[in-house]
């Protein structure tokens, strides 16, 4: 069962005002770490679209049956069962399978707390936080550090978990006449839950585990756990057909190093074509830089955020102005950060894509030329207004 601890925290504008000051340094930061992230991350596109084009145009798809001495060092494509003989065992509980991968997962019975704030600006520029602290206990693989807790009085942990978890691999894994690397065995992750045999149990965790579902249990009734108590469960990574592309070196594989800088080793789950491998691979990449260029943004955004955060703060002695202009800055703030990536980006590719980088340019000129018409109409009708003039001419 739940339960909660509430704290109310009251911040004078003063206070407020020089915490904003000091978060213009972290603005900063952020700002300026935006424009290396975006520019790399185009460097990067590239260079790993050009290695996927000329792994493509390399690649040579073979049997998986036989090593052929012809294709030595070059990239070759093939696809079969990837298994082994091996059968592994976890010597704590006696739990064997004929698998890849054998693993072992642990979970322990904690308090967990969760927090949530609710903030209200108060006339003057204050601001006051009531913040919400439930706890509540649930199954967790990692350690909760309840010494952190705001109320840790009642929501104690165990400082660390009685059993670990564990993998254990098997030594040879092979495709055919292959033998998979270990960067390759690495990628076989594709598990299926394994069932115990409480009968196998060794004598050395008998009194201390018993069955329970699937797996084992450490602790009381597993049907009312304790803070404490641990659970065990067992999956195995099963022989999968799968597809490889990589440099043949003898009978194993390496990365196969290309001229435009990337090192290519590709496993995937199922038979497929070279054309399909090379295509997943692009479709990764694509997604990948759309992932690094709103990194690249959203540090810059928070970073001007940050950067002007103070002029909000200090309009806040009347709340509604404070919100106001916030709501202004944060506006402003998404425009330029979209700009300026747009350039960053733009510059990018005039050194790495010269006339794509070139188009970006342009579109990137023209929002900033867009931006300052804007302000220069807003301006000329504030100008025009009678009160303006009114008081020009007096």
């Amino acid at each position: 069962m739940a339960d909660t601890f509430t704290e109310t925290t009251s911040q004078g504008w003063l206070s407020r005002l020089m915490g904003s000051i000091k978060s213009v340094l972290v603005g900063l930061v952020l700002f300026a770490v935006s424009f290396p992230v975006l520019f790399l991350n185009e460097g990067r596109a590239v260079q790993t679209a050009k290695s996927l084009t000329e792994g493509k145009g390399a690649v040579v798809s073979v049997a998986a049956d036989t090593v052929g001495p012809a294709n030595e060092s070059k990239l070759v494509h093939l696809n079969g069962e990837a298994t082994t003989t091996e059968t592994l065992t976890d010597s704590d509980f006696g739990v064997s399978a004929n698998a890849i991968k054998l693993i072992r997962d642990v979970e322990m019975y904690q308090w967990q707390e969760d927090k949530k704030s609710e903030t209200k600006k108060k006339l003057g520029g204050g601001e006051e936080t009531v913040t919400t602290y439930t706890y509540a206990k649930t199954w967790s693989s990692r350690t909760i550090d309840s010494s952190d807790f705001k109320e840790p009085t009642g929501h104690t942990n165990p400082g660390e978990f009685p059993v670990q978890a564990h993998t254990t691999t098997a030594s040879k894994v092979t495709l055919g006449a292959f033998t998979l690397s270990s960067g390759l065995v690495d990628s076989l992750d594709e598990s299926t839950p394994l069932a115990v045999d409480a009968g196998q149990l060794p004598a050395s965790m008998r009194g201390k585990a018993q069955a329970s579902g699937s797996g084992y249990y450490i602790g009381g009734n597993p049907s009312s756990p304790q803070v404490g108590d641990v659970r065990v469960t067992f999956k195995a990574v099963k022989p999968a057909v799968v597809t490889v592309v990589a440099r043949q070196v003898r009978e194993t594989f390496e990365p196969y190093q290309t001229q435009a800088g990337d090192a290519l080793l590709m496993l995937r789950y199922g038979t497929l074509s070279a054309t399909a491998m090379f295509e997943a691979a692009e479709r990764e990449n694509t997604i990948l830089t759309w992932v690094l260029r709103f990194v690249g943004f959203l540090c810059m955004f928070f970073g001007l955020t940050m950067i002007f955060r103070p002029i909000a703060v200090f309009a806040d002695v009347i709340p509604l102005f404070g919100t106001l202009l916030g709501a202004g800055i944060g506006i402003f703030a998404g425009l330029t950060a979209a700009i300026l990536s747009l350039l960053v980006i733009a510059v990018a590719w005039i050194f790495f894509r010269p006339l794509l980088g070139i188009t970006l340019l342009l579109l990137a000129i023209g929002g900033i030329v867009l931006l300052v018409r804007v302000g220069l109409k807003k301006r000329a009708a504030r100008a025009a207004t009678p009160g303006t003039a009114q008081r020009g001419a007096a």
